[in-house]
């Protein structure tokens, strides 16, 4: 994929297009919100920041984006190991930074704009459960079950049965974390922006649509590609 963004492109319609280009700004104390109407020339200009370094890093955020794959026919075939890595680096990694990174952009939309929509207060608390929850999922399964999976490939483990016990635990894990979601979308009425709706609040609700469409498609893989391999052999 082509990296269609330069100097010339306005800051706002970078974040509209690439919600994830907004750490970068924040990174270079780019304004994307109010100051966002204006090309990036000159917000580059105005800072005095160094022009190749903030397009190599937009561009290096946009390839890592556009490069995770998600045709789910490309995996039907693909071995266990495989889709384990590819699991790990395309779903783990970027989504322990996504949650990182977007933390303090739904408490401040919600610390902000609480009183007038009080939805926000509870989004807030939902985003935050599920953090907790994906991350510690995420460690348990590289600890322990995807190296239980591996040694089921290999035909290493003598109780199969148990081992997938621990596999549909994770299934379970995984319809958890889905009504989680489920429940920041009724809350926000499909992402539905307000009239009053800031830049921030904007790309609050981007990410957060963009984190779930994430979300289904790691499990999709797991659940639906990989765990089916090892469930009641």
């Amino acid at each position: 994929m082509t990296f269609p963004f330069t100097t010339d492109s306005i800051v706002k319609d970078i974040v509209n297009k690439f919600p994830k280009s907004s750490d970068i700004f924040k990174k270079y104390r780019i304004d994307f919100c109010c100051g966002g109407n204006i090309p990036l020339a000159d917000a580059i200009s105005a800072l005095s920041i160094d022009t190749d370094s903030i397009m190599a890093d937009l561009k290096v955020a946009y390839e890592k984006f556009a490069n995770v794959e998600t045709n789910p026919e490309v995996w039907t075939e693909s071995d266990t190991n495989t889709i384990i890595d590819h699991v790990i680096s395309q779903y783990h990694r970027p989504l322990e930074e996504e949650l990182t990174a977007l933390s303090p952009y739904v408490t401040k939309i919600s610390r902000v704009h609480g009183d007038n929509h009080p939805e926000l207060l509870k989004v807030n608390e939902l985003f935050y459960e599920f953090k907790k929850e994906m991350l510690e999922h995420c460690a348990k399964e590289e600890e322990v079950v995807f190296p239980l999976i591996r040694k089921l490939a290999n035909n290493e483990v003598e109780d199969r049965a148990a081992a997938s016990a621990q596999i549909i635990e994770l299934e379970k894990e995984h319809d958890a974390a889905g009504a989680i979601l489920l429940q920041i979308r009724e809350l926000t009425s499909d992402f539905a922006l307000p009239v009053d709706a800031c830049g921030t609040y904007t790309l609050v609700f981007k990410r957060l649509e963009e984190l779930e469409g994430q979300t289904f498609m790691h499990v999709h893989l797991e659940n639906n590609i990989l765990f089916p391999r090892y469930i009641n052999e």
